[in-house]
């Protein structure tokens, strides 16, 4: 079962109407907002002084448009990365899930590269949607101040994050519905003032103006806005179901290829008025539709923006789950599933958005910088669904087939989008290179630490713990003691632990628990397991989460207590006489070791470089107390050095010890 974003249950396996109408409400706002600006990209696109006559231009546009529709988001994205889900959940991340156990060990670096590049899409997209939606004004006043009202806008948006938007979030299929139809009837109303538009569903006229056009480059690049929310609607598959968002694409393309193909039909007519500023999607509206449609597409882009937005919140928690970025505070304000809020994230893409807007200043600039991080996700999209269709063992011809055509049809996107570098398109690869070299460097970072913890067999310890816990001229440390590790194998400990317990303050209690995350491929496992080492004294906790369950460990520890409790593996009242005689629970306290010391003579170059932006990220990311929502009441954080740590020097010689009499 799933949660949309209205709050409401459906099965995402099933097709169902709620479902439909939810995938169009969160599924296909980006790709859905593409006509505000794609057919003024291409009119712009066209060199001056081109021979080919504008007829032709515009059919040779629409002809690449509908079949970039087709063969990138219909093929690619709704016929075949939808059955790459991995337990009902899509996108890269996931993608790279079901694929990292083939023998590959730099498909990471895949995964990382199309992530961040996502990211860096993502701050585009909701400066571009609402810019475009606004500067519709300025057909009744040309001093409209499209910059300041955008950034009001893209201000309220990211403020309600904090409070959720199951509310708000009602509307949002509904609207999408309506804003497809407006596209849809707008265009059909001048298909027919030139119905020879319609020869564009011919594959020719895209190859005629690819092959005999001077700019061929520069329109492909304008050509490729078309598709770019393909990517976000793999990524939005655990919201919906592919059932459903199958059927409501088949709705969605009809519409936008309707419009795409009026927008055609009136600039073969009223070609002049873009170099006047008049947006072609706005100009095949009526002129009293004119403000409705501004205000219609105004909240499109609002939606838009709204899904773009909480889909990074769920890529960057999946990034947390697989170790690609630091832990952090993770909200649910509304209560809904998918509805999370990571506080960071969304003030940090408020700001790069207002730098993006306050930068270009209109959308005909930003259009540069958009789409070119976009082709390199799909790029690595590609990679990776090659890998996972040769995994699922389909005929091989296809599988390298796939990966030839998707390989030339977005290099070719990529060269087209790379032309436009230094026009914008560095601001959004400077972004995601970026968040590129974090997530890497948090990847190997922890792996370079990982190397210099030490490990060591818990049970080895058993009788030293018992024989402190009976030591009464220690003071009790706690009654119940919790510390947090990563050991990965079932019987070891990191000896950091066994030093925090035995040697930098003996910590005397009467229940020691070890808390242990293990993270499962399916997306919303939620369990947990128990292991008593020590009857009656130590126990280990195995809590078993998927990535996109929230890691709030303080919560889900309560709970095991209260069965704990439940059960009478443990006492429910407090070991004290005078707070057990008043049912007073037992005290509980979390150590976690926070930072290790690792000597820069046992590190390469390339390491201590790597260990240097992992320090950096580190301050990205949350204390693991805030991440796994332990309260700081009761939490101890402790720095311990590292035992193994083995440094060839020279022997200091003791020259004299002298006594000294009292």
């Amino acid at each position: 079962m799933s949660k949309g974003v209205e709050g409401n249950h459906f099965d995402t396996k099933k097709l169902t109407a709620l479902g439909v109408l939810v995938s169009l409400g969160i599924v296909f706002g980006d790709i859905g907002t593409s006509p505000l600006y794609v057919m003024k990209a291409i009119v712009n696109a066209r060199s001056v002084g081109s021979t080919m006559p504008f007829d032709e231009y515009i059919e040779g546009a629409l002809s690449c448009i509908i079949w970039t529709l087709t063969l990138q988001t219909t093929f690619k994205y709704v016929i075949i990365a939808l059955r790459a889900d991995n337990k009902g959940e899509g996108g890269i991340l996931s993608l790279y899930s079901l694929v990292k156990r083939l023998k590959k060990k730099w498909l990471y670096v895949v995964a990382i590269i199309g992530a961040a590049t996502l990211v860096a899409d993502s701050v585009i997209t909701p400066s571009l949607t609402v810019m475009s939606a606004v500067e519709g004004l300025k057909i009744y006043s040309p001093h409209t101040p499209v910059v300041g009202i955008t950034i009001i806008i893209l201000a309220i948006v990211f403020i309600v994050q904090q409070f959720g938007t199951a509310s708000i979030g009602k509307l949002f299929g509904p609207v999408m519905v309506l804003w497809f139809l407006v596209l849809g009837i707008s265009g059909s109303m001048h298909i027919f003032d030139h119905v020879e538009i319609l020869k564009s569903f011919n594959p020719y006229y895209a190859y005629n103006l690819i092959t005999h056009s001077p700019s061929a480059i520069i329109i492909m690049g304008a050509v490729f806005l078309c598709t770019t929310g393909a990517e976000a609607l793999y990524s939005d598959l655990g919201h919906c179901g592919k059932r459903n968002i199958r059927v409501s694409w088949i709705f969605v393309k009809l519409m936008l290829i309707l419009n795409y193909l009026g927008q055609g039909a009136w600039l073969l007519d009223n070609y002049g008025q873009v170099a006047e500023g008049i947006n072609p999607i706005f100009g095949i509206m009526p002129a009293w539709a004119i403000l409705p449609g501004v205000i219609l597409a105004t909240a499109a882009a609002i939606i838009a923006s709204q899904s773009v937005i909480t889909g990074s919140f769920t890529m960057f928690s999946e990034a947390m789950s697989i170790s690609f970025w630091p832990n952090q505070q993770i909200d649910y304000p509304s209560g809904v599933k998918g509805q999370m809020y990571i506080p960071k994230i969304n003030w940090g893409l408020m700001v790069l958005c207002f730098i993006v807007v306050i930068y270009f200043k209109e959308s005909e600039a930003m259009e540069a910088a958009y789409g070119l991080t976009i082709t390199i996700t799909m790029l690595m999209t590609t990679t990776l669904l090659f890998f996972w269709l040769r995994r699922t063992q389909v005929v091989k011809v296809f599988a390298f087939g796939f990966l030839a055509v998707y390989l030339c049809i977005e290099l070719g996107f990529f060269y087209a989008n790379v032309i436009k570098f230094f026009d914008g398109g560095w601001l959004t690869m400077v972004l995601g290179g970026f968040i590129a070299v974090c997530m890497y460097a948090w990847y190997n970072g922890r792996l370079i630490k990982a190397k210099f913890i030490k490990f060591v067999k818990l049970d080895k310890y058993v009788s030293v713990i018992k024989d402190l816990k009976l030591d009464e001229t220690i003071p009790k440390y706690s009654t119940n003691l919790a510390f947090l590790s990563r050991a990965k194998k079932e019987d070891e400990i990191e000896a950091k632990i066994i030093y925090s317990i035995l040697r930098k303050q003996p910590k005397r209690a009467d229940h020691y628990f070890i808390l242990n995350i293990v993270n499962q491929e399916d997306p919303f496992t939620f369990k947990y397991t128990v292991d008593e080492i020590m009857p009656g004294t130590i126990y280990k906790i195995n809590f078993l989460l998927g990535f996109k369950v929230d890691r709030r460990i303080n919560d889900y520890f309560d709970q095991v207590l209260a069965d704990m409790m439940a059960e009478e593996s443990i006492p429910s009242r407090s070991s004290h006489p005078s707070l057990r005689a008043h049912n007073i629970p037992p005290d509980l306290r979390y150590v976690i070791i926070d930072n290790t010391y690792i000597n820069d003579t046992l590190l390469t170059v390339k390491e201590k470089i790597t260990l240097n932006i992992y320090n950096f990220v580190k301050y990205i990311g949350s204390d693991d107390f805030k991440a796994w929502g332990v309260s700081p009441h009761n939490v101890v954080v402790e720095s311990t050095p590292l035992l193994d740590q083995q440094v060839v020097t020279d022997r200091i010689q003791q020259v004299a010890f002298k006594h000294y009499n009292s």
